[in-house]
């Protein structure tokens, strides 16, 4: 059975939409972020990057979002991930690149600015800079999704988890992702699908501005 070492709202949280998609038997392992048990000695054993996520399954420990979704996908020939050789495969692999190394990047930044400047006056300007990007990106997303329902192809895949678990956390941002009309409409698509109603209320996570 799969273990999903995991903190509720977390980047924890994409893998714990593939996990119900598949409809696997796993466990939830809660890693209590309010008192750093991610840098407990313990959990450095398994992750020594000291981050959330943690998959183990039997001998394997798997750490990173992105790799423990498309690892489990891959798992049980999911078409949550395309098939090598087939058309929806470079698509894929495009946008998976764009939201993890661009787009969760970029929020990185922008909801620790002060990690990202010397200046101990200068965190406000680096967080209105990324405001302004991440924005950018939203608009791009927004255009993708003008002529298809799901960021790849008619069906969900990885990507559609990991891109509603960042728009999630970008909801109280100045232009958050919900007010645009293309990609607003597809996340209220996502926020009304029974793995996403699951999931989120097992996180006591709220979904109002999304529906």
């Amino acid at each position: 059975m799969y273990q999903l070492y995991y903190y509720p709202n977390n980047a924890s949280l994409a893998p714990h939409f593939v996990l119900a998609h598949l409809d696997v038997p796993y466990d939830l392992v809660l890693v209590d972020r309010k008192s750093d048990a991610q840098k407990s000695a313990d959990y450095l054993k398994l992750n020594p990057a000291g981050r959330i996520p943690t998959l183990v399954d039997g001998d394997l420990v798997l750490f990173e979002s992105p790799a423990i979704c498309m690892y489990l996908a891959e798992q049980h020939d999911s078409s949550l991930v395309p098939a090598i050789g087939s058309a929806t495969r470079p698509r894929f692999l495009q946008w998976m690149m764009y939201l993890t190394n661009t787009l969760q990047a970029e929020y990185m930044v922008y909801c620790y600015p002060a990690k990202h400047t010397s200046d101990p006056n200068g965190a406000s300007a680096v967080k209105a800079a990324h405001a302004d990007r991440i924005t950018g990106m939203f608009r791009i997303l927004d255009e993708e999704l003008e002529t298809r329902p799901y960021l790849v192809g008619d069906g969900i895949t990885v990507c559609d988890y990991f891109l509603f678990m960042l728009c999630l956390w970008a909801e109280d941002m100045p232009t958050p992702p919900q007010n645009f009309k293309h990609l607003g409409a597809y996340l209220k698509r996502m926020a009304e699908t029974d793995v996403i109603q699951d999931v989120c209320g097992k996180e006591s996570i709220k979904l109002g501005s999304f529906i």
